[in-house]
Parts: structure tokens; C-alpha cells; sequence
């Protein structure tokens, strides 16, 4: 930590002769329907004088910025006024922003909404952030990573042990499907969980991201196969000339480029490495990840109505056991279950647009793959015979999506598409179990391939002179893995949304719909040891939620907002598990895989609550949100009794604030407060049997005392301080993040661990030699964490 802040301070002199330098905003007024330029319109920087109009071509440019972070609002007659999300300006680097103007059918005497620096839509009135890149980049104990970040957001839980799942109303982790530029990428993190959407780390590289929009409801008819949230990641525009960034982090190194190819192709391009298993290894820890992911977009305009974007994102990570650190409990605990484990994924897309009069259609060509491996061995002795775990398995998805976007005269804007995509999944698995009473081994190799189907729909319009607004959505799903989900009629997911304003700054906003999930490709692809596909047998659906959401919003001004939202989810056919009898609806949130078993689509399960979000941005340099969350989540027994799920938190309060000052100074800080979580006591008859303990090195959980038991809350503050110098050609930022500040230990289950002699050797039950002797070892999680982040810019 002193080293850290030393750093910090010599940085602080070698940049200290500082010059001060100015920037400017280059962009292009456009209609949305038709992509035709606007002229005349007015584009002002928020919260300041500077100004301009747009030329005949729709172009603008304000020149002379102090380096910043800026928004600009743009208005003309017969259009709804824009806002837009924020936007850094540095000396040597200016913006390039595009603006997309919505028409408006009013009167002049008409009700006239005013400009917000929190945009609706009327298909999602309800449960959906937009945040901006500002907000992204300063976040305290976010260290640039989008999933931190959305965590101080109402109704996202999160857990103790430095992980980024998202847990969104009480929904468990793979409930959530991701966008980057309407490309759909099957998860956000490195080391994530197959058939969930947790890991340790992010993957995208937020230097490319304009703004994220986060739905945890309210989805719109074209985002399918979600129950809980849509993400969806908008880039930004390449600079006009060539720059370079070069980025130290908390855990790995970063170079990105971008720029013009062309005159009318430009390009974005990031590599990243790790150094993180360096500081695990120094520091004594039992395994030592290695990650590294690229991510590029080049886009070009082909003529004036047609564009296309070329998106891509990947990974590969590894990790291997650090065997030397075998000198505390805790550390042979780790070691004696944990698998070394290699993945990689990748997502490629083109994304073709074309505008007509009356709107456009987008055309979304992609593919994705997952390739997970893990490897383990009995006390990681490897040797044929003490194989405990050998897994092998790949999901690979072939997509093509289209949209028409259309808005009439009258205002009705429609939107309908359809969604076609091919899967193949491979699993080869041999793993050692003990199942009932006995132990055994699961071998098997499976092998799938179905195509999935989709047709959407989606009408909205305002009515008695915009007051309110309505949209209806309809989307039908369909796959030929089973016959029972072969006809779309049967997972038909219908949606309304209405929002009435009572005042030009206050509204009563709702939505109610119906939304289907496939489960994991882990789930449909278990097979039996004689490759019997288990859960096809059984029946397994689609899983299907009901939402049902209310609010009122308060805008006290552009740049503040107060929410209220109450929301009940109702789900049914929720895998459930045969093995440990509880719903899968409460697993997903550990290392490695998720699903791979046999289940019965016959689980229920209910999520509701109350969120409160209170909002501001830029207010004499201060942004800050606060949010609180009552949550209850519980799901069905195998006798029918509802039990609390894994993610009934119950009491969510974040609190995040950013100041900025004078000389690029910005100070910030974020508290979370996050209430127990059930969990589930081991069971410590099973666990003591040698031949049980033996075939996964770890002991086995009690589930017919399911989540009976509750950890205490869980509260952390995090600080950040960031600090900018903008030069002639180049610029630097410097930010120091610092985690957990006052070295909160947050309490978890205790490990089971089994007793050793001075040799190390497990001790064997004096009264049943078939047996270990068991101890508890006290678990808590939580250190303090310093980070130092650089970044250099040219």
C-alpha cells in the first residue's frame, strides 16, 4: 500500500509541469428513420455557451474545449431534442459524434417534454439505465470493468468473493444475455462459468464503449432468451486520426489503436494481456490465472444509405495450480478440489445497415464459441489412476438476425425482425462422484446440433398529445431439440408497456410480459453413461417468467432523476435437480461449469421487490447515485414448499459520488451494503466417507437443509482518486483505486477440511476406518486493495 502511494506521488511530480491545452467536437446531424442530414440544427455543449448550428451536409464542429469529459445537446424544430452520453476531449485527440434525431409530432401549443440527460423509450419505460462512458471510467472499485460498474445500480446483488456475476432481481447468473453494437456475445468474462455468465474479470475494453443500456425488465420483442437483464454495448465512433492508448491496470497491460483506414472506413483495435499470476505467485496464492482477450470494430459507409461494421471480441485464459503454496489450511483446501482449467472464446458479427425513406433494416451476420477444459487429479498426483476430473466441451452458435425499423407520419413506430441461429455442442466428460452411497463414474461423450427460430414484433405510439405512450411486442421462440419446443405458438412472450406523464418531469411508468429461456447447452446435452439424453427425456422446456413492473419517475431538473419501481417475477419449468433435488435457479455462481446434469423442468419460483434510484449528473462537478433494493427470491422444493434461493440478499443499499475539480482533479467513492445470503451446511456423514471425500477432494453439501442457514451482511467502502494532464501531442491519466478501505471480512461458509498429522497425511476416524477425520476452518474474504492505473494517450 505505501509503495503504491509512493508511486502515485512520484508520478504526480514527473507530470506536474503540466500545460494547458484546448480540443473540439466533430459530428453529423441525422435523421434516425432515414439516415437524411438535418440542417440547421442547433448543437450546443451541455452546461456551457459554445455552440453551433449544422451545415447543409449536416456537420458540425466546435472547436476550443478544455480536455474533459463533455455532452452536447442538439434541438430543431419537429425533432425531439437529444442529449447525448458523455464524451472525452483531450488536446491531441479530439470526438467524433453522431447524432440521430427522432421526429416528433407536435403542435406548437402542445405539451413539449424537456431534454433529459436520462433518455426513455417507450418500448422499456421501466427498468432501464443508460449509463455513460464518464460514469464507466471513474467508477470507484470499478477498475474500468462494466460489470463493477453496473453493480451500483438498483436490484444487482453482488457476492463477497470478487466476482462479476450478475445477480438482477433476485434472477441468478445465467439469466442475463449481452449486445455489443446488436451483435449478441455469449458471455462478458474471462474464466466464466459455462451455462452462467460470472468470471473474475471483464472482457470488453471499455476505452471503445459510448454508453451501456441496462434493462432488468421491460425487454424489447428483438432481445430474446433473457429473464433477468439485457445488456446492450454501444461503441463509439473511431477519431478521425490515428491514436494510440497504452493502459497499465489493476491486473494486465492494454494497447488499443484506432483511426481512419479510408476516407470512409475507421477501425478500433485492443490487445490485453495479464500480469496477475506474477502477484499471485509472490504472494503465496494456490493458482495462477492468465488471461488475455482482443476486441476490434472497423466499420465503413458504403454510400450515404448503407453502412457496415465488422465486430469482434475474444478470449483465452488459463490457470495452473501453484502446488508450492501448500503451508496453510486454507491453501491445501483450495488445492485439493480446484482444477486447472483452459477456455477460450470468441464472437465475430457483420452488421449491415441500410436506410430508406421511411426507416431501415438491419441486417446482423455472427458467430460464437466457447472452449472449456478442466483437469484434475487426487491430490494432484498425475497418475491415471487418481484421475478425478476429465472435461472436455465446446458450444458454438451460427447467427443471423433481421430488423425493420419504421416510423410513420402519425408517429406509430413499428419494429419486426426474425432470429435464426445453429448450435453445436460437444462434451466429453469423465468425472468421479459419489451417488447414493456408492461410488462412481460419470463417462459419457455427447454431441448436439439444432437450429433455434424466432419472429418478433413490436408497435408503439403516443397518444392525447403525447401524454401517453404505448408499445406492444410479441416474440415467438422455437428449436427442433425436442418436439415438445418445436412450435414457436408455444413459447409465444407477449409485452406492454404504458407510460403516462403527469407532469413534464414526473410520470407513471409500467410493463407486464411474458419472457421464455432456453436452458444451458450444458443442461441439454447431458447424457447418461449409456448416452442417453437424459433431460430430452424428461421433458425439459423452456424456462418462462412473468414480470410485472410499476413506477413513478421524478425529474426535478435535465439533470436529475428520482425513480420508485416495484416488480414480481413469477417463473415456471425451471430445471430441477434430480441429483441434489433444488432448483438450478439457485446454482451458477462458482468456477467452472453450470447445468451439466440431470434435471425436470418442474420448478417454480418467485422474485419481487421494491427499488428506489436517486440520480444526478454534473451538478457543480458532482455526479452521484443512489440506490436501495428490497428483494425476496425463492423457488420450489421437490415437495412444492418455497424456500429462500441463493440470491434472496433481502436489503441492497449502494451509495457512489464523483466530484470533479479544478485541474482534471475528480475524487470518488463508493459504499455497498449487501444483506446475507442463504447457504447450505455440509453434510458431514457423506463428506467423511474416504471413497466420497476422495472422488472430488472436497466435501459434499446437505441439501435436504437447502439454504436453511444465513451469512451476515456484507458491506465495503471503495475510494478512487483520477487526475488528467493534456499535452500538445499526448496526454496521460492516472487514477488510484482502493478497494475495501477499511479491510471489511466479510463472513462465508466455513471450509470442511480433513484432519492431518505433522506429516500432512489425513488422519483416519479412530472409530470407522472407512473414514476421515473432518474439521471446520473459518472462511472470511475481504483485504484491502490498492491499485495504480495508467494511462497514456497519443
Amino acid at each position: 500500500m505505501k509503495n503504491l502511494i509512493a508511486a502515485f506521488l512520484i508520478v504526480l511530480l514527473f507530470a506536474s509541469f503540466s500545460s494547458r491545452g484546448e480540443g473540439n467536437v466533430k459530428g453529423r446531424v441525422f435523421n434516425s428513420k432515414n439516415n437524411e442530414s438535418i440542417v440547421y440544427a442547433t448543437v450546443q455543449i451541455s452546461g456551457t455557451t459554445k455552440g453551433t448550428v449544422s451545415d447543409d451536409q449536416g456537420n458540425f464542429s466546435i472547436q476550443n474545449l478544455e480536455p474533459g469529459f463533455y455532452k452536447i445537446s442538439v434541438s430543431v424544430i419537429g425533432f425531439k431534442t437529444y442529449v447525448s452520453e458523455s464524451f472525452r476531449i483531450t488536446r491531441s485527440v479530439g470526438a467524433t459524434i453522431l447524432v440521430p434525431l427522432e421526429e416528433e409530432n407536435i403542435k406548437l401549443d402542445e405539451v413539449v417534454v424537456r431534454p433529459t440527460y436520462f433518455p426513455k423509450k417507450e418500448e422499456s419505460p421501466v427498468s432501464l439505465r443508460t449509463i455513460g462512458i464518464d460514469e464507466i471510467e471513474k467508477n470507484p472499485g470499478g477498475n474500468r470493468d462494466i460489470s463493477k460498474v453496473i453493480q451500483s445500480y438498483p436490484g444487482v446483488a453482488s457476492t463477497a468473493a470478487y466476482r462479476n456475476d450478475l445477480i438482477v432481481r433476485g434472477g441468478g447468473p445465467s439469466e442475463n444475455r449481452f449486445f455489443l453494437d446488436g451483435v449478441e456475445i455469449p458471455n462478458i468474462n474471462h474464466f466464466a462459468t459455462q451455462g452462467a455468465s460470472g468470471g473474475p474479470v471483464g472482457i470488453i475494453n471499455v476505452d471503445f464503449i459510448r454508453e451501456v443500456n441496462f434493462y432488468s425488465g421491460a425487454f424489447p420483442a428483438s432481445r430474446g432468451n433473457a429473464m433477468s437483464s439485457v445488456l446492450e454495448f454501444n461503441q463509439r465512433e473511431a477519431t478521425e486520426k490515428l491514436k494510440f492508448r497504452g493502459t497499465v491496470g489493476a491486473s494486465d497491460l492494454a494497447v488499443a489503436v484506432e483511426g481512419p483506414l479510408t476516407q470512409k472506413t475507421s477501425f478500433m483495435a485492443s490487445v490485453r494481456r495479464s500480469y496477475l499470476q506474477f502477484l499471485f505467485q509472490a504472494i503465496g496464492l494456490p493458482f495462477l490465472p492468465t488471461y488475455n482477450d482482443f476486441q476490434f470494430k472497423i466499420k465503413t459507409k458504403i454510400n450515404s444509405k448503407t453502412e457496415l461494421s465488422f465486430i469482434g471480441l475474444g478470449a483465452l485464459d488459463k490457470s495452473v495450480l501453484n502446488t508450492s503454496a501448500d503451508k496453510t489450511d486454507q491453501q491445501r483446501y483450495i488445492l485439493s478440489y480446484l482444477p486447472e482449467n483452459t477456455q477460450w472464446n470468441y464472437t465475430f458479427g457483420a452488421v449491415l445497415k441500410h436506410f430508406n425513406p421511411n426507416g431501415n433494416d438491419t441486417y446482423v451476420l455472427s458467430q460464437n464459441k466457447l472452449d472449456n477444459s478442466q483437469l484434475k487429479y487426487q491430490n494432484n498426483v498425475v497418475q491415471p489412476q487418481f484421475l478425478n476430473l476429465d472435461y472436455n466441451s465446446y458450444e458454438m452458435e451460427s447467427k443471423f438476425r433481421y430488423e425493420h425499423n419504421y416510423r410513420s407520419k402519425s408517429g406509430i413506430k413499428v419494429n419486426y425482425g426474425v432470429d435464426l441461429q445453429y448450435v453445436s455442442y460437444f462434451n466429453r466428460t469423465v468425472q468421479k462422484s459419489f451417488l447414493k452411497e456408492a461410488p462412481v463414474t460419470i463417462n459419457y461423450r455427447s454431441t448436439l446440433g439444432f437450429a433455434k427460430y424466432a419472429a418478433f414484433g413490436q408497435v408503439s405510439r403516443s397518444f392525447i398529445d403525447q401524454l401517453l405512450d404505448l408499445s406492444f411486442g410479441i416474440r415467438a421462440d422455437g428449436n427442433t431439440y425436442s418436439g415438445n419446443m418445436v412450435s414457436p405458438l408455444s413459447q409465444l412472450s407477449p409485452r406492454l408497456s404504458a407510460s403516462y406523464r403527469l407532469t413534464p418531469g414526473t410520470s407513471l411508468n409500467f410493463n407486464v410480459g411474458q419472457f421464455a429461456q432456453l436452458p444451458s447447452y450444458t443442461t441439454l446435452g447431458y447424457r447418461d453413461n449409456n448416452s442417453v439424453l437424459v433431460n430430452k427425456d424428461n421433458n425439459l422446456t423452456y424456462i418462462q417468467v412473468k414480470h410485472v413492473v410499476g413506477g413513478i419517475e421524478f425529474r426535478p431538473s435535465d439533470n436529475s432523476q428520482v425513480t420508485v419501481e416495484g416488480f414480481y417475477k413469477r417463473y415456471s419449468h425451471y430445471p430441477f435437480s434430480v441429483r441434489d433435488s433444488v432448483s438450478l435457479a439457485s446454482k451458477g455462481a462458482d468456477y467452472g461449469v453450470s447445468g451439466d446434469e440431470a434435471v425436470t423442468p418442474t420448478s417454480k419460483g418467485n422474485a419481487y421487490g421494491m427499488e428506489i434510484l436517486g440520480r444526478i449528473k454534473k451538478y457543480k462537478g458532482l455526479s452521484a447515485v443512489i440506490t436501495y433494493t428490497w428483494v425476496r427470491s425463492e423457488f420450489t422444493t421437490k415437495n412444492g414448499d418455497y424456500i429462500p434461493s441463493s440470491w434472496d440478499n433481502r436489503n441492497l443499499l449502494t451509495i457512489t459520488a464523483t466530484q470533479t475539480f479544478k485541474k482534471n482533479w475528480d475524487l470518488g467513492f463508493r459504499w455497498r451494503y449487501i444483506g446475507g445470503a442463504p447457504f447450505t451446511p455440509w453434510d458431514l456423514t457423506k463428506s467423511a466417507i474416504k471413497t466420497a471425500w476422495d472422488a472430488q477432494g472436497i466435501g459434499y453439501l446437505d441439501y435436504s437443509k437447502f439454504n436453511t442457514q444465513r451469512l451476515t451482511a456484507f458491506h465495503q467502502l471503495d475510494l478512487r482518486v483520477d487526475k488528467a494532464w493534456y499535452y500538445n501531442k499526448w496526454s496521460l491519466m492516472l487514477y488510484f483505486d482502493v478497494q475495501n478501505v477499511y479491510n471489511f471480512q466479510a463472513e462465508q461458509p466455513d471450509y470442511l477440511e480433513r484432519v492431518e498429522d505433522a506429516s500432512g497425511n489425513p488422519v483416519t476416524n479412530p472409530s470407522d476406518p472407512n473414514k476421515y477425520l473432518l474439521k471446520t476452518i473459518k472462511n472470511t474474504v475481504g483485504t484491502v486493495l490498492p491499485t495504480l492505473g495508467i494511462m497514456i494517450e497519443f
